[in-house]
């Protein structure tokens, strides 16, 4: 049996209406505290939210919880069809968020899925 060294979390639900982001972030932070590599991938128009740097409305406050989990080393890619769908250019994003294209966070399914590592949508 494999054991289990990355963990793909994929977040695409509502920023300000949902537990999710929360819970991912959340998730990321337990993960890298065992030492696993982890890659947030946010997606969908609603999921890339999360990526936007400077967001003033709404609580909790996620700039200072995703620059948390970047301080710790989690990686975070934002889904360049979505962005490109909402209008969010990369001089909007959290600095250290970066864009990855569809066919990628496709091939990273495969990826994780036949390396047996974990892979969590919320």
């Amino acid at each position: 049996m494999t054991k289990v060294k990355k963990v793909l979390l994929l977040l695409k639900n509502m920023v300000y209406e949902s537990t999710s982001p929360q819970e991912t972030l959340k998730f990321a932070k337990y993960y890298r505290g065992k030492g696993l590599d982890v890659l947030v991938i946010l997606w969908g128009p609603m999921g890339v939210l999360l990526a936007k740097k400077d967001k003033c409305r709404g609580s909790p406050k996620y700039d200072p919880m995703v620059q948390e989990c970047l301080d710790m080393g989690v990686e975070f890619k934002c889904c360049q069809l979505a962005s490109d769908l909402m209008g969010l250019k990369k001089e909007e994003l959290i600095p250290g968020i970066g864009f990855i294209n569809s066919k990628d966070i496709a091939e990273l399914f495969l990826k994780y899925s036949e390396e047996n590592q974990l892979i969590i949508n919320l």
